[in-house]
């Protein structure tokens, strides 16, 4: 993308956030959904397919323009991202990374136009960071496969137009080694969503339970065509590097945002007749969370550009994935004792992004996964003795 291009997109989505979106961010946490107005917006923005490649209808973009993108889209509620995140993230991922052409053509598109919501089916009530515990099956029946299970936690399966469900093929397989991808539309017989959850934070971005009752898909619906079989495994992985890097460019995002309210703040709230800003306290506050922002934007770029250029894509995207997401828990925290008992107060902005925060440290890989990835990558064969 050229340089000029890029910067025309950034313009327009930070406008378009700053004006149209943070203004009604306490409707939307209030009412827990997104107005249709702004979800038309965000496809007639191509926000459904920045990361797709622009032969399948998308924006194309690299992981660097990504994370410069997210860094936007992280100033205001995570639902907004949470819309299209999926079918540029980890749904849209696993056809990018492990579908075959046909697969591509025939969805890509749509994802990349918003016609199509993905939701990636991969957790489960017992399988989450660690997928060795997966007990969703598929079998196969004729030239068909039937699937029978359950997936807990899935974004955005209320709206969901087609699920990518990870299913162990082959029982005897120990671990993480015997499993595949499928894609099951929505509309599917046997296939039914629960009720929405009802979360700690991020209200408008739904997720619920998914059930699998003797699903039946054509061999067509196996993520890689015969290739794939018991390579779902490799394919989460993959995916869920890229959606590492981007979840911490998100949470920089975020991090820019409430180092901007909590500054704000100081420089209007009196204490004894005097700005809080003047308090020294205050201002270490302050400087810890500028650090903390500046620190985790510089990485996320670096990893994102270690990524684009093949050179790290394990270790980089879990190393920014751990930092930014405990990083932006601390401003959030630090921007809730700046503002004082208001910081306490439902619909001042902070308190909501300290409950939005919370669920960085956990979803796409938990903190303590991602020190076992940073790890096991430093130490080598030591770390598996």
């Amino acid at each position: 993308m050229e340089p000029s291009d890029l910067a025309d997109i950034l313009s327009a989505v930070r406008d378009f956030v700053r004006k149209e979106v943070v203004p009604i961010e306490e409707q939307i946490d209030a009412e827990d959904a997104i107005p249709e107005r702004v979800i038309a917006t965000c496809k007639e923005m191509g926000l459904y397919g920045f990361a797709i490649p622009q032969e399948y209808g998308g924006l194309g973009m690299t992981l660097t323009e990504e994370a410069q993108l997210a860094f936007e889209l992280g100033w205001t509620t995570p639902a907004l991202r949470s819309l299209f995140g999926t079918n540029n993230g980890i749904a849209g991922q696993v056809l990018l990374v492990g579908g075959t052409e046909d697969q591509k053509q025939g969805w890509l598109p749509r994802l990349a136009s918003g016609e199509v919501t993905a939701s990636f089916g991969l957790t489960e009530a017992d399988a989450g960071s660690d997928p060795a515990g997966l007990a969703t099956t598929a079998r196969r029946d004729g030239s068909d496969w039937v699937l029978n299970g359950s997936k807990r936690y899935i974004t955005n399966a209320p709206i969901a137009d087609v699920i990518m469900v990870f299913a162990r093929t082959n029982p005897d397989a120990a671990g993480n080694r015997g499993i595949s991808t499928f894609l099951v539309p929505a509309g599917t017989k046997g296939l039914t969503v629960g009720p929405r959850d009802h979360k700690m934070g991020q209200f408008g971005a739904w997720t619920a339970d998914v059930y699998l009752d003797d699903v039946r898909v054509p061999a067509e619906a196996l993520v890689g065509g015969a290739d794939g079989v018991d390579r779902g495994f490799q394919t989460a992985a993959r995916c869920l590097a890229h959606g590492r890097a981007h979840i911490a460019a998100l949470c920089v995002g975020m991090a820019g945002r409430l180092v901007h309210e909590s500054v704000e703040f100081a420089r209007t709230r009196e204490q004894g007749g005097r700005l809080i800003a003047s308090f020294q306290l205050v201002q270490g506050l302050i400087a810890d969370s500028v650090t903390d922002h500046m620190a985790g934007r510089s990485l996320v770029l670096d990893v994102a550009r270690a990524y684009d250029a093949g050179t790290d894509k394990v270790q980089g995207p879990s190393v920014a994935k751990y930092f930014a997401s405990e990083m932006v828990g601390r401003v959030a925290d630090r921007a809730v004792q700046v503002h004082g008992g208001a910081g306490y107060i439902r619909g001042v902005a902070v308190e909501r992004f300290y409950r939005d925060a919370r669920l960085f440290r956990i979803y796409e890989g938990t903190s303590q996964i991602q020190q076992v990835i940073i790890a096991r990558q430093a130490l080598g064969d030591a770390a598996r003795a």
